[in-house]
């Protein structure tokens, strides 16, 4: 019986692993790569600051911030270092708020609580 959860448990965590590694597909005449990476977003709620970190570096990406409604609430160039932002909004209003980062290097889609 101890034998056979053993098989089970390994089974399991080797679907596992096989499920969260990069995906490829194959287009008639392309190979689209998505690589899937782990993005945080601390202080989460935030007050003066969101710190970004897990990202692409880029010498410029455009960064929004959209209110719950998709208003646009701040929208600026920033060059992203050392695979980390930092997003200054101390003058926010209280809510929930997405963050979408683009780039040459990547596209994110975050959210964070603004308190």
């Amino acid at each position: 019986m101890k034998n056979y959860l053993l098989s089970l448990a390994f089974v399991l965590i080797a679907f596992t692993m096989k499920a969260q590694s990069n995906a490829a597909s194959t287009d008639s005449n392309q190979t689209v790569l998505t690589v899937k990476t782990k993005i945080k977003v601390f202080p989460n709620p935030a007050t003066n600051v969101v710190n970004i970190l897990g990202l692409t570096n880029s010498n410029q990406a455009n960064i929004t911030i959209s209110d719950v409604s998709g208003n646009v609430v701040i929208q600026r160039q920033w060059a992203i270092r050392n695979k980390a932002l930092s997003i200054p909004v101390p003058n926010l209003k209280t809510g929930i708020y997405a963050v979408t980062i683009h780039s040459q290097e990547q596209q994110v889609q975050t959210k964070f609580y603004k308190n």
